[in-house]
């Protein structure tokens, strides 16, 4: 019988340099899955400590991000600071960075170096562009790689500019692509008879490449360039969001050939259910604006809830626009445990689980982030040995 407390990686020490959102993503998946996850960060501490909503000094985003992890400062600029991170990296099995292409062998902390002593070591880079080709050098922020991507090209309206989530999605889809590289390479260095680890080289745009489905061959070989296309996807009708009647919005999928039926008929619109230019996706992609008009008045003529309501019952394919509010209401969501709850300072907080869900060894938090360098101590005795007139030394000279 599986333990319930065990998780699947339990045992793996990770080493997580860099700040902002790709490396910590990933950094923060190990975590939840039971990696040992020692953050080294600057003095100051990573920024988004200090990003978007704050309370008492510390971001809400960072009790997410920061869960489960050990941080500890150093600063990488001094020797001493990057003698002690060569040292928890020896002794480690994943190192996840996503500085600038360099940096890294700069402080002597690059792959190359690392493999003499630590040959098993998994080592993750994340970085805007990868780290060969003529835009390694570049600076690789999300929303630039995003744009490179092809991924903001097809997100908006024809004849507008293009639009962009209200989310730093390029970083979480390179921490997820990270973590994933990660898990693979681990699984290669149980079956490599030399045990050796390797490096994962993510870059954030081609993260946001992986996501372009059949814009690749369309265009290789029909010469098909994907447009922007509003709130319709190309080529596939009728699947679309429209406004109902007490201004709440609703997507539909209506674009099976039988689920196509039951909608027009529930609809209203029993002509073009049984219309047999329409019996097909083809057909229906030649008459989108006709069926979208009848689905958006329709629509218009009565709340969500109900159109909602009637859509169920058809067996048709549809749902809300949820807002984050929505989503704590919604007994679905809470049902299957999309937020767990943690205590900041005696209040509670809730924050998101980390997917994917395991049936037998799930992940889980055990701790929101803490505060900057709250395991320093820690880390230096039980792991680096080092004692108290060490650890003060290393302090009166402000490496950590």
């Amino acid at each position: 019988m599986t333990d319930k407390n065990r998780r699947p990686l339990d045992g793996i020490r990770v080493i997580e340099i860099g700040q902002l959102l790709a490396g910590p993503f990933a950094g923060c998946m190990l975590a939840y899955f039971g990696a040992e996850v020692i953050k080294i960060e600057p003095p100051e501490g990573d920024p988004i400590r200090g990003w978007r909503v704050l309370e008492n000094g510390t971001s809400h985003w960072w009790r997410s991000i920061g869960r489960n992890k050990k941080s500890i400062t150093l600063d990488l600029k001094k020797s001493e600071g990057q003698k002690i991170a060569r040292q928890l990296i020896d002794g480690a099995d994943v190192v996840i960075e996503n500085f600038r292409p360099g940096v890294m062998e700069g402080w002597g902390l690059g792959p190359d170096e690392i493999k003499q002593s630590n040959p098993t070591l998994v080592y993750a880079r994340i970085s805007g562009y990868g780290q060969t080709g003529p835009y390694a050098s570049k600076p690789g922020f999300a929303s630039v790689c995003e744009g490179m991507s092809g991924f903001r090209y097809v997100n908006g309206f024809p004849e507008q500019a293009p639009v962009r989530p209200n989310l730093s999605i390029g970083d979480t889809i390179s921490g997820i692509h990270a973590a994933l590289g990660i898990a693979l390479a681990l699984l290669e260095r149980e079956r490599n008879i030399d045990g050796e680890g390797q490096v994962v080289d993510v870059a954030l745009y081609e993260s946001m490449f992986n996501l372009m489905e059949a814009v690749v061959p369309e265009f290789s070989g029909a010469g098909v360039i994907r447009e922007p296309s509003g709130t319709t996807v190309t080529g596939i009708v009728p699947t679309n969001t429209y406004r109902c009647k007490n201004g709440k919005y609703v997507v539909i999928g209506g674009n099976g050939d039988s689920i196509f039926q039951r909608l027009m008929e529930v609809a209203g619109y029993p002509e073009m259910a049984h219309d047999p230019r329409m019996s097909n996706n083809a057909g229906r992609v030649k008459h989108e604006l006709e069926i979208d008009n009848a689905l958006a008045a329709w629509c218009m003529s009565k709340d969500a809830d109900e159109i909602l309501g009637l859509l169920e019952q058809a067996r048709v394919p549809g749902g809300p626009i949820y807002n984050v509010q929505d989503m704590f209401a919604d007994p679905h969501f809470n049902a299957r445990g999309m937020f767990e709850q943690v205590e900041i300072n005696g209040k509670p907080l809730k924050i998101p689980a980390i997917l994917p869900k395991l049936s037998d060894t799930p992940g889980r938090t055990d701790w929101p982030g803490g505060d900057i360098g709250s395991h320093t101590q820690e880390i230096l005795q039980s792991v680096l040995n080092l004692s108290q007139v060490q650890i003060d030394e290393l302090k009166t000279a402000g490496v950590i």
